[in-house]
C-alpha cells in the first residue's frame, strides 16, 4: 500500500489543493489521513483535498510525491475511482434538481427539506452512505420502474413517488447502527415532511424497509425501495470490489478482526437469502451477480 499526493495545483478558495490517494485501500488511506490530523470533510469519494500548506507535512508523514498524471493513474488501476459520469450525478446541483422535480409544483418549503437532506448525505464521516449512494439507488429504482413498463407492468405513479421519497430519507441518519439509524430516519420525516403532507406515515414506513430488507412480496413500494437500497449488491464486479472497500473505510474504528468477523456475517445472512431482491425486475437485474460478488467477498474474510 503506498499513500500518494500530487503537487498543490487545483485552485479553490483563494489556495490550491494537492490529491491525497491511496492505490490500494480506502481504509489505510483514512486511517492514514486521520493519523496526520486531516479532516474526514477533506475526503471526496476517493481522495483527499489537500490545501497546499499542508503538502510538505504530508510527504514528512509518509505520503509519496508524484506528479498528478501518476496519481491519476494510479488510483485508477487500484479500482477505487469514481468515475466523472458517476460524480456529476450526485452532485449537490443534480441531486437537489430530482428532488425538485418531485414536487409538481415549485415550491421554496420542499427545496429547504431537500437541502436539509442533502447535507445529510454529505456528512464527512460517510465514506459509503454517501450522495453517491443516493444518487446508484434513485437510479437503480428509475431501472426497476423502466423494467416494470417494459414488461406491461407499470407501476402507479403515486406509488412511485413515495418510493423516491422513502429512498431520501432512507439513510438520512447514518450513525452505523441498525435499526437505531433506520428508525432515526423514519422520525425524520415527520419532522421534515410531516408539516407538508405526502403521507409521511407510508413513507416512514417504507424507510423502515431498509433496517431488513424483507418487505411483504404484496407490499410492491416496499419491495422497490429494498431492491434500489440493495442493488449496489448486484453492480459489476469493479464495482463491487469499490463499494466494499467504501464500507470498510465507513467503519475505520472498528479493529480489523472484529469488522471482518461482523462483516462475514453479514455476508452470509445476504447469501443465505434467497429472495434477496424482492421484485422479478430487481431478481432478473441483480440476483445471480449479486451471489457471486457476495461469495467472492466472504472470500477474502474468512480462512
Amino acid at each position: 500500500m503506498t499513500i500518494l499526493i500530487d503537487p498543490p495545483a487545483w485552485p479553490a478558495h483563494g489556495t490550491v489543493f494537492s490529491h491525497l490517494v491511496s492505490d490500494t485501500s480506502l481504509i489505510e488511506l483514512r486511517t492514514f489521513a486521520r493519523g496526520a490530523g486531516v479532516p474526514d470533510r477533506a475526503f471526496d469519494l476517493d481522495h483527499y483535498d489537500i490545501a497546499a500548506f499542508r503538502h510538505d507535512d504530508l510527504v514528512a508523514a509518509g505520503a509519496v510525491p508524484v506528479e498528478g498524471g501518476e496519481l491519476a493513474r494510479r488510483l485508477l488501476a487500484s479500482g477505487l475511482r469514481v468515475r466523472g459520469g458517476e460524480r456529476a450525478g450526485s452532485k449537490r446541483e443534480a441531486l437537489l434538481a430530482r428532488w425538485d422535480a418531485l414536487r409538481p409544483t415549485p415550491s421554496g418549503a420542499w427545496h429547504t427539506v431537500g437541502v436539509a437532506l442533502d447535507a445529510r448525505w454529505r456528512e464527512p464521516h460517510r465514506a459509503y452512505h454517501t450522495a453517491f449512494h443516493l444518487a446508484f439507488a434513485l437510479d437503480a429504482l428509475d431501472l426497476l420502474l423502466a423494467d416494470a413498463a417494459v414488461r406491461g407492468e407499470p407501476v402507479p405513479g403515486p406509488l412511485a413517488w413515495r418510493a423516491r421519497v422513502a429512498l431520501w430519507f432512507h439513510d438520512a441518519v447514518h450513525d452505523g447502527a441498525t435499526p437505531a439509524d433506520e428508525e432515526a430516519s423514519a422520525a425524520l420525516v415527520h419532522d421534515l415532511l410531516g408539516p407538508l403532507g405526502g403521507d409521511p406515515d407510508e413513507i416512514a414506513r417504507l424507510v423502515l424497509v431498509t433496517a431488513g430488507h424483507a418487505p411483504d412480496p404484496d407490499d410492491l413500494a416496499g419491495c422497490l425501495v429494498s431492491d434500489a437500497d440493495l442493488a449496489i449488491l448486484g453492480s459489476g464486479s469493479g464495482d463491487y470490489v469499490r463499494y466494499a472497500h467504501q464500507v470498510r473505510a465507513e467503519y475505520a474504528h472498528v479493529p480489523d478482526a472484529l469488522f471482518r468477523q461482523g462483516r462475514a456475517r453479514v455476508l452470509e445472512s445476504l447469501l443465505a437469502t434467497d429472495d434477496l431482491f424482492r421484485t422479478p425486475w430487481g431478481r432478473t437485474r441483480w440476483q445471480a451477480r449479486a451471489a457471486t460478488n457476495l461469495a467472492t467477498e466472504l472470500t477474502t474474510l474468512t480462512p
